[in-house]
């Protein structure tokens, strides 16, 4: 039967019998193994919550903020669908948030100030020094055309233009308000020896380009999209008047255009990709539209926003054919945009799982664990230190007792002895259940208590044995009297 433990305070011993009485009225606190036990379970739950919580922070969905834009425009609506399929998707860890800006350039500036996590910018403009690549959004053809040449009676046509290096002293009308095409324009001027002074550039609104070509603003247009692109489609259908068909004029030094400008690259316009234009497949340049992320943005981070981005693509890309377009990045060192660390690792196969990423987390936690377990047991036995000294003197005191009790001259010191080896075996006993003294430590008092009964017992025998008046005797010596 287990007995109310009593903590245990240091006593005074002496050579003297110094009797202990038992305050059994005082109540008994409770055990230090159990307060220590209870502590264990605080720190383990305290453990497992930080884990728990570390173990969400890591996973809960991240929302990125991605910039694109003009509005209307076809890269705006793609990242529309795309962020409505982020947020809607379940078990998503990435969210997309979209964030409005007036083209490629306020994309771009949006990046490099922190005010976006991603980006939508074109391959051919300035890339800010904090993007990376993290997927091909589409990628754009250059279509430059001439329509046919309009039939007026009594005048003789102007010469047809057949080729790039005949667009001096002409004008030309560029499709969209960005600078980014009419750059374009000039780079493929000059490739073929045409002076851009020499040549009246005209910029239209996307939504303004069929108007301006019926009403014959310019000899040739240039238009850069996909190569499905609505605008380019509708625009080259407008350039059909009286039974002619528009010319496209092949870019036959697309080669030495990409190796001059990285950002380009040479490609062809399958024939029939504008209803009956062209005839034949012809030359032409490309350029790519990124989403770009930021370099601070974590390789996880990245990692899931492509996988998720390409998972969405094949269940979109039925009902929105943009969706189709979104390509992997270059993930070659000497790409034009590198690509991101996380991006690169989806595409390559060699992205991290999460013990991946926090093994060494989890490993120096566990031994932190360890250690502080460790350093537990340690303040654990330093305090029993104390008790354990205490008990020590306690077996001490019973020991000296023994030989009090083999002399003891009256029954009443006997009674005595006996209440504070009573004393004496509570205090052990909760020093036992508290963990301040081993089995081998209770078993060596429980010797020295049995000795102890049996010097008690036989001292007992002894004086009731003895005559009357030697019993007399013996308690007035004991009491000092004689």
């Amino acid at each position: 039967m287990r007995l109310p433990l009593k903590r245990l305070f240091a006593r005074s011993m002496s050579g003297e019998p110094d009797f202990i009485e038992s305050d059994v009225s005082r109540p008994s606190p409770r055990p230090a193994k159990r307060r220590l036990t209870f502590v264990l379970l605080a720190g383990l739950m305290a453990m497992l919550g930080l884990g728990s919580a570390a173990y969400y922070f890591a996973m809960r969905p991240v929302t990125l903020k991605l910039a694109v834009g003009p509005a209307n425009s076809d890269d705006l609506k793609a990242v529309q669908t795309l962020a409505q399929a982020f947020n809607n998707q379940r078990n998503s860890t990435i969210r997309l948030r979209t964030i409005p800006t007036e083209g490629a350039v306020a994309s771009a500036q949006a990046l490099a100030n922190g005010k976006a996590d991603l980006a939508i910018i074109r391959g051919d403009l300035d890339v800010p020094k904090n993007a990376q690549a993290a997927a091909i959004l589409r990628k754009n053809v250059v279509v430059l055309w001439v329509p046919p040449a309009p039939k007026v009676k009594g005048r003789k046509a102007a010469p047809k233009i057949t080729r790039i290096a005949q667009l001096a002293g002409h004008r030309i009308g560029v499709i969209g308000r960005t600078e980014a095409n009419v750059k374009l324009l000039k780079v493929i001027l000059n490739q073929y020896g045409v002076d851009p002074n020499t040549v009246e550039i005209t910029q239209f609104p996307a939504n303004e380009a069929a108007e301006a070509i019926r009403h014959q603003r310019a000899d040739a247009y240039l238009a850069a999209g996909p190569a499905n692109s609505r605008i380019t489609t509708d625009a080259i259908l407008a350039s059909s008047r009286d039974g002619g068909t528009p010319t496209i004029l092949a870019i036959d030094l697309a080669e030495a255009i990409a190796q001059n400008h990285p950002a380009y690259e040479a490609s062809a316009i399958p024939a029939g990709s504008f209803g009956s234009v062209p005839e034949d497949e012809v030359k032409t340049i490309s350029f790519s539209h990124h989403i770009v992320a930021r370099k601070s943005l974590s390789e996880s981070t990245v990692a899931a926003f492509t996988r998720q981005l390409f998972s969405i693509r094949q269940a979109l890309k039925n009902e929105f054919p943009l969706a189709a377009k979104i390509e992997t990045p270059d993930t070659d060192k000497d790409a034009t945009i590198p690509a991101h660390p996380g991006a690169a690792a989806f595409v390559d196969g060699e992205e991290k799982t999460f013990l991946d990423r926090y093994s060494d987390y989890i490993w120096w936690g566990l031994m932190a664990l360890s250690a502080m377990g460790s350093a537990g047991a340690w303040f654990a036995g330093y305090l029993k230190k104390d008790e354990r000294h205490s008990n020590s003197s306690l077996r001490d005191r019973l020991l000296d007792m023994i030989a009090v009790a083999r002399k003891s001259d009256s029954a009443e010191e006997l009674d005595q002895l006996q209440e504070e080896a009573d004393a004496i075996l509570r205090d052990t006993l909760q020093c036992f259940e508290n963990g301040a003294i081993e089995q081998a430590a209770l078993t060596a008092f429980n010797i020295a208590l049995e000795q102890f009964h049996n010097a008690v017992a036989d001292r007992r025998a002894l004086l009731i044995s003895q005559p009357q008046h030697l019993q007399r005797t013996a308690q007035l010596r004991a009491a000092g009297t004689l």
